[in-house]
């Protein structure tokens, strides 16, 4: 991913950079999300990555496929993709759009896996905590998983904070 991370990164804040500008964050963040559906369906990668698949018909396809969800912009986008045989790295790009949207929104988008699930006050108490511990707002995205038998390991862009029994147990396990 960090190769990925690498190649994407220009693009991606060149994207950002733009959006700013235009004052089109919320569309262009519709628009790789669409992109990157796109390319994650099985079929469509398989033309992407086909060799014999000139870029005029790459090109066509694709914006075929995302007309009703990109704008000028972002077909202008998918052709620069395309021609730089970059289109494989959308998906690492609306990564990273991502990431600077939240930044620059002041947010941090949160994975949270818990063994049971929050009641309606638990989480709002939990996201309270963590927006102070973060010094963010926080998008909380909240999965069960009852193999952590208890607690809850927390997941913010590349901070991880595992308060899970199972955590514990591994790390118990090591120390002897």
């Amino acid at each position: 991913m960090s190769e990925l991370a690498t190649l994407a990164r220009p693009y991606a804040a060149a994207v950002f950079k733009r959006a700013l500008e235009t004052g089109t964050t919320e569309k262009w963040s519709k628009s790789l999300a669409f992109i990157s559906a796109v390319l994650n369906d099985k079929e469509i990668s398989v033309v992407v990555d086909n060799p014999k698949v000139s870029n005029a018909r790459l090109s066509e396809l694709m914006l075929d496929i995302c007309q009703e969800h990109v704008n000028e912009e972002g077909a202008n986008f998918l052709k620069l993709l395309i021609q730089n045989n970059r289109l494989t790295l959308a998906p690492t790009i609306a990564y990273l759009f991502e990431a600077y949207r939240a930044e620059s929104e002041g947010y941090v988008d949160v994975e949270v896996t818990t063994a049971y699930a929050f009641s309606k006050e638990e989480k709002q108490g939990f996201t309270s905590t963590l927006e102070k511990t973060l010094s963010k707002k926080v998008h909380m995205n909240v999965t069960v998983d009852k193999s952590l038998i208890g607690g809850v390991v927390v997941r913010a862009g590349d901070r991880v904070i595992d308060g899970s029994i199972k955590g514990q147990l591994q790390q118990l396990a090591k120390r002897l």
